[in-house]
């Protein structure tokens, strides 16, 4: 495993290329910022949105795709109160069993705030079902509900009419994921080429038995309906100077948002504020740490560097610390409800563990076999 000369991103992250220098390109770009014209940027991103600032048969001007987290709350309040825009907010929710009071209660935070939201939510039954092959299949559950949770919004603009979807950050400038690249910075035409839903992302699932029915809100609309509706997908972040992690939770936070109070021996989260509206998503970070090598406080203390916030000698502790840090609470709620044994959860992610970067015993967690940074 190779490490970002600059930051603590490693090479084994899916779709990433490093730069001849040895350089991530979320560093890369980070650095670019620098010497960014945003009045330019934000007047380029208006630009393109003017035209579809028509108010048509809905009466919004776009949607936006929000879980009640801190992002979506930031989002929500620029395109409104600094677009000027009049958008419809669509969450895809999670079953009861799964999404959280807090979550509940941001989501109930935004409608306070004075938006309009709409709420998909898929069947329980099929969610849960679908959420047991995905974890027997890829060791990660979210695989099929992140089919739902990208496609909800825009399958939800075609039946309402509305051509502009905003999401937040550009996932090839801000993350790597070079796949999703569009014509420019706030272009997400390409956000189909992302590993989840790229090359007949829901095949798996007809050959699990899903039938069609089932599987409507799972599936992304193809280039024809989005061309048909003559749907654009933009990213906002990129027309943000302050977009980041901390920025969009203190914005948030200033405007009610509720913040996680389990610490971050229990999730990896060293802020508390990701994954606000359930806890499951723990085990995959946990998971994504024992397959590649790195979890969420790789991801959270790559931003300080890039802030100059941290160094990086002094990120490497933190992040050996937490990275992968799981609850044993969230792992045994999470296997009562697809119903199998713990030692078999604790099984099958033994199997997938990546063995050349841990060391995999036959009970109990693996452990790396590798020293951040180097």
């Amino acid at each position: 495993m190779r490490y970002c000369l600059r930051c603590l991103q490693p090479d084994t992250r899916p779709a990433i290329e490093f730069g001849p220098d040895g350089v991530c390109p979320a560093c890369t770009y980070s650095v670019s910022l620098g010497k960014v014209d945003w009045n330019a940027r934000r007047e380029e991103l208006q630009a393109a949105i003017a035209p579809h600032r028509r108010r048509g048969k809905s009466g919004f001007d776009c949607i936006v795709g929000v879980s009640g987290g801190k992002d979506s709350t930031r989002q929500s309040l620029w395109v409104r109160d600094k677009l000027e825009l009049q958008p419809l907010l669509v969450c895809v929710g999670y079953p009861p069993r799964q999404l959280s009071d807090r979550g509940a209660e941001n989501l109930g935070n935004l409608i306070d705030l004075g938006f309009d939201v709409v709420s998909i939510n898929p069947a329980p039954e099929t969610w849960r079902q679908m959420m047991k092959v995905s974890f027997a299949k890829f060791t990660n559950w979210a695989r099929s509900t992140e089919l739902a949770l990208f496609s909800g919004v825009p399958r939800l603009a075609i039946d309402y009419g509305i051509s502009l979807i905003l999401w937040g950050e550009n996932p090839a400038l801000q993350l790597g994921d070079m796949g999703t690249l569009g014509q420019t910075g706030y272009d997400g035409s390409n956000l189909r080429n992302a590993n989840t839903l790229s090359g007949g992302a829901d095949a798996w699932l007809r050959d699990a038995g899903f039938t069609d029915d089932q599987l409507i809100s799972y599936r992304y609309p193809s280039l024809q309906e989005f061309e048909d509706a003559n749907i654009e997908l933009f990213y906002m972040g990129w027309a943000l100077g302050d977009w980041s992690l901390v920025n969009n939770a203190i914005v948030s936070g200033l405007n009610g948002l509720e913040f996680r109070d389990d610490g971050p021996e229990n999730t990896g989260d060293l802020f508390g504020v990701t994954a606000l509206d359930e806890d499951w998503v723990t085990l995959n970070q946990m998971i994504k740490y024992y397959k590649f090598g790195f979890g969420r406080a790789t991801d959270y203390m790559n931003e300080e560097i890039r802030q100059g916030r941290i160094t990086r000698d002094d990120a490497c502790e933190i992040v050996a610390t937490y990275d992968g840090a799981c609850s044993d609470d969230y792992i045994e709620q999470f296997c009562d409800f697809i119903d199998i044994d713990i030692a078999d959860f604790w099984e099958q992610v033994r199997a997938n563990t990546n063995a050349d970067l841990f060391e995999v015993p036959p009970s109990g967690r693996p452990c790396p076999r590798f020293v951040v940074g180097h």
